[in-house]
């Protein structure tokens, strides 16, 4: 299979990981006005998918070994497509909170996929090719944050037809997955493959579960800025539209620290400085929205130092493991954990928010679990294992 047609799928692939949640953000108050929902329940809208990438993780591992990477990814782009392609028929709650269990369900069948995927097709490109895939993953939210509100606007007010418009991504690169899985299939049934390694979840590793941590911390900083940053800026009189385009600049102000620090860390293996170094821009993005400096330039850390921890949260576990049936396992326990962790984030900036009448103190809160994610990686250190064990 040629290098091109690979990288094509795992770019098209990553461009579906996040749609389903951050086309959602700038839309929240007219969700909310629309459905009848309190703050809380909103948050479920965003928080539910993240939840299920949780739960669902570790299901990733069986799926693979039964049908190979390339086959478990068709099955989790086709849930996507289905999930975001049914919000255009929302009348309630109900059937929105349903497009969200089932687009969270294919994203967190995806996650781990292709982390293997990395590891099988590009075992010595790992630290590029994770920055190529997190990098289309911020493309694929910054394009879904900047254009949701004009596609409203486009589709006659219907925030509907906006969010179901998402669902083309998968549809565009499901034929060229369905090949990819045809040929990999052929493949295995004519032996040209290796034998498939059974690497269980590591939950006795220590290491692991120091990764979960990490992990779950980053994503309920970052989903939390997904669902609530909007909404936010709104709350100091902002505009929507206004508040979109600066959330938009937030996801592309990450692009360039999403695809360059993960070959910056493979480099100079300096995890601490480049760990630390971004959460403090968190830190230092989240204390400026409190503060009443302009969101436009909060925007700016906010987004570098996010856009630089989610890809070294996704190489990590592949960097410790020696396979891609290890980096499947690794990848699925760490995202697992890390997501049902991750998912509190969002419910409890709803919740702060819903008991305070100001997003003030709950950006305080978060800025607590940035702290604490700081001492976690401070435990991460600049070396990985010099053995990997599942045990």
């Amino acid at each position: 299979m040629k290098f091109f047609y690979i990288v094509l799928a795992l770019i098209l692939a990553s461009l579906n990981l996040r749609p389903p949640i951050t086309s959602i953000s700038p839309l929240m108050s007219t969700i909310q006005n629309d459905l009848g929902l309190s703050g809380m329940t909103a948050s479920l809208l965003t928080t539910l998918p993240v939840l299920c990438m949780g739960i669902f993780a570790p299901f990733s591992v069986r799926l693979s070994r039964r049908w190979g990477n390339e086959g478990a990814i068709v099955l989790a782009l086709i849930l996507i497509g289905i999930g975001t392609g049914l919000r255009l028929f929302v009348g309630a709650t109900p059937l929105m909170m349903f497009t969200s269990f089932l687009s969270g369900v294919g994203i967190a069948l995806a996650g781990p996929l292709l982390s293997s995927f990395i590891k099988q097709y590009f075992p010595n490109r790992v630290a590029a090719m994770v920055g190529i895939y997190s990098t289309a993953m911020v493309m694929g939210a910054s394009i879904s944050v900047g254009l949701s509100v004009p596609l409203q606007h486009t589709l006659g007010g219907s925030w509907r037809g906006s969010l179901a418009t998402w669902s083309l991504l998968a549809a565009i690169a499901l034929p060229i997955w369905l090949k990819l899985a045809w040929s990999a299939r052929t493949e295995r049934q004519s032996g040209q493959t290796s034998a498939v390694i059974h690497a269980p979840l590591p939950v006795k590793n220590r290491r692991a579960w120091v990764l979960t941590l990490f992990f779950g911390l980053m994503a309920a900083i970052f989903y939390s800025l997904t669902a609530w940053l909007a909404p936010a800026i709104q709350s100091h009189g902002y505009s929507q539209e206004t508040a979109g385009n600066i959330q938009t600049l937030f996801t592309l102000i990450s692009l360039p620290s999403t695809l360059f620090i993960p070959m910056l860390v493979h480099r100079y293996q300096r995890r601490v400085f480049w760990l630390v170094g971004c959460a403090m821009l968190e830190l230092i993005g989240v204390l400026m929205l409190n503060l009443s400096v302009s969101p436009w330039f909060a925007a700016i850390p906010l987004g570098i130092g996010a856009g630089g921890l989610f890809p070294i949260a996704l190489m990590l576990p592949i960097d410790e493991t020696k396979n891609a049936q290890e980096a499947s396992s690794w990848s699925a326990m760490t995202q697992s954990g890390g997501y049902i962790l991750g998912a509190l984030g969002p419910l409890a900036i709803g919740w702060l928010r819903d008991l305070t009448g100001s997003f003030v103190q709950a950006f305080y809160g978060l800025a607590i679990i940035i702290v604490l994610q700081i001492i976690v990686q401070l435990a991460i250190g600049n070396k990985k294992s010099l053995k990997v064990s599942q045990e």
